[in-house]
């Protein structure tokens, strides 16, 4: 079998900065990935020829990101039976409200699951194909559930660090 990768698709390559988180994050659980600008309206035969291609060569999965009339994700969902992660930019007059909706409402029978607008939502669209990927690989589902007690851990650390200094505060 081939390894799988994760296949991350831009509208634009001024999506990428804000792209960048899903490639660290992928990049930290050692995922392999393949990265395209492509953009539905402007080269659909080249999007459908790449989304086949990759399929043929192993991709688990897609992440598609786009802003304002955000149709990439759609399209992409409509040529595989992979799971396709939408990402709304947040690029335009409606800062990314436009990208949500053309991203969340697809039709019955072709889903695209959609995450926060923006960075965050590029983060966790890398963090949701680690997710998808850990389902047939151990290693990756203790690699996330390491972190996320690494994560925790500093949380509380911090916490305390912060009461410590409102300890010390009030006594002065």
């Amino acid at each position: 079998m081939k390894e799988p990768f994760v296949s991350i698709l831009m509208g634009s390559d001024s999506d990428f900065p804000i792209m960048e988180s899903t490639v660290e994050v992928l990049e930290a659980f050692d995922v392999r990935y393949e990265l395209r600008v492509r953009s539905a309206h402007r080269t659909p035969e080249a999007t459908g020829e790449y989304v086949r291609n990759a399929v043929d060569r192993g991709c688990a999965l897609f992440i598609a990101a786009a802003g304002m009339a955000a149709h990439l994700a759609g399209s992409v969902a409509a040529m595989t039976v992979r799971p396709v992660i939408g990402v709304p930019i947040d690029a335009g007059p409606l800062r990314g409200e436009d990208a949500l909706l053309s991203t969340v409402q697809m039709p019955g029978g072709i889903p695209v699951a959609s995450v926060a607008i923006g960075k965050a939502g590029a983060k966790n669209a890398g963090y949701l194909a680690v997710q998808i990927l850990s389902l047939s690989h151990p290693d990756l589902a203790a690699a996330l559930a390491a972190e996320r007690e690494r994560n925790a851990a500093a949380i509380l650390e911090r916490s305390d660090r912060l009461q410590e200094k409102l300890a010390d505060r009030t006594k002065s």
